[in-house]
């Protein structure tokens, strides 16, 4: 089947790095006579596009040049802006599917819809002959699930997590580490100043590859969702640390669904297009736990959304283009249901993982030292450089 005009769209939250995917594909399929469609806001533009109103046409429908790329892999963020929407389960209907026959479902946090049908009428409406979908485990399920009805589609996976299965790098990944590292290194003379412990939250709430690979790079003890702590241990530990630091000062990193013995991870909020509320602070329950057994003063600094801030790395703009590059010459050989990945440190094209497994998950035996708290440094020989080998 010839592919003449390929939409691409970017769900979930942004990451460093999508832009030079945006662009990748654009010249690619520039250079095979192909015309690209930007979606905008995720797959919201194309549950919410009403294609007979020039306005919604407009807010949601982009086309993309060359002209108007050009310069856009320089910067962070996403063009095409991005959502959590997904077809099969929306929250908000817009003004002109109010009264259309469509599947209710009462479940977590209200009533959802399921778009589906929509999405396929707008995409032939629109003539797109096949759909590239950036993103984690949301927008990658809901791209698996367009796949079984049909559409050509082609994944490409992007998270500060790390998390996406079937894939050892993900889009957005290396430049957080390099964002983390050099706010922790930064903190590190106010924290030494005032001789206290210092606390650092970051991303992660089903895996800890961010925590644990920032910990790696800064030589700081974390804990990670994968694996329940002993507290008492944990604090015994950065207070010896502390004592035998010339300057007098801990760190320690943890992941947002890190926990304890004794501890749940907690939320609040409302419920998000995915069925999730926000994690509170872990970071600042650890600090008020720390007050309260000892008389050591802590400071907590939040690093989440500031790793998804500003311009992609080397890694992420290498990576990025090349995985936009390898997801459109895969639909022009006839490919689809696919992904972009990196399998054992080499580039290739996988199935899309299914949605039943869930995230991928620190192999906690061969990458976390549990009575040390600590990533494990030796033994690296014949690994990958950014993930263990996948276990299901």
């Amino acid at each position: 089947m010839k592919t003449k005009r390929i939409g691409i769209l970017t769900g979930g939250g942004d990451v460093p790095g999508l832009n030079s995917v945006i662009k990748s594909v654009v010249y690619r399929g520039w250079e095979h006579g192909a015309e690209t469609v930007g979606i905008r806001r995720g797959f919201e533009g194309l549950t919410h596009v009403d294609l007979d109103d020039p306005a919604s046409t407009a807010k949601y429908i982009l086309p993309l040049t060359r002209e108007n790329t050009r310069t856009i892999d320089r910067h962070g963020g996403t063009v095409l802006h991005s959502t959590r929407v997904g077809p099969a389960r929306v929250r908000h209907l817009p003004a002109h599917l109010h009264d259309k026959p469509l599947e209710a479902t009462e479940g977590k946090g209200g009533i959802t819809f399921d778009l589906t049908e929509v999405v396929l009428k707008n995409l032939e409406r629109m003539g797109i002959d096949a759909l590239i979908c950036i993103g984690g485990d949301g927008t990658l399920k809901s791209a698996a699930q367009l796949s079984k009805r049909g559409v050509r589609v082609m994944g490409i996976p992007k998270t500060m997590d790390n998390d996406v299965r079937s894939t050892e790098y993900c889009i957005g990944f290396s430049t957080a580490i390099s964002r983390a590292t050099a706010a922790i290194d930064r903190q590190r003379t106010t924290i030494g100043s005032h001789e206290r412990i210092g606390i650092f939250r970051i991303f992660g709430r089903d895996a800890g590859f961010t925590a644990l690979y920032t910990a790696h790079a800064t030589s700081n003890r974390c804990v990670i969702p994968e694996h329940k702590v002993n507290l008492d241990k944990l604090i015994t530990l950065l207070l010896e640390e502390k004592r035998e630091n010339p300057s007098n000062y801990a760190l320690v990193i943890l992941a947002e669904g890190a926990t304890w013995d004794g501890y749940e991870v907690q939320e609040f909020g409302r419920v998000d297009a995915l069925g999730r509320r926000k994690k509170a602070s872990v970071a600042q329950v650890f600090a008020d736990e720390i007050a309260h057994r000892t008389n050591e003063e802590t400071i907590v600094s939040d690093l989440t959304y500031d790793l998804r801030s500003g311009d992609p790395d080397f890694i992420d703009k290498l990576v990025g283009s090349t995985f936009g590059t390898m997801a459109l010459d895969a639909l022009f050989a006839g490919d689809s249901g696919k992904m972009s990945a990196i399998v054992n440190g080499c580039y290739q094209v996988v199935p899309l993982p299914s949605p039943e497994l869930g995230a991928r998950r620190v192999d906690v035996a061969t990458m976390y030292n549990t009575d040390r708290y600590r990533p494990l440094y030796g033994n690296k020989v014949g690994l990958p450089i950014f993930l263990n080998p996948e276990r299901d």
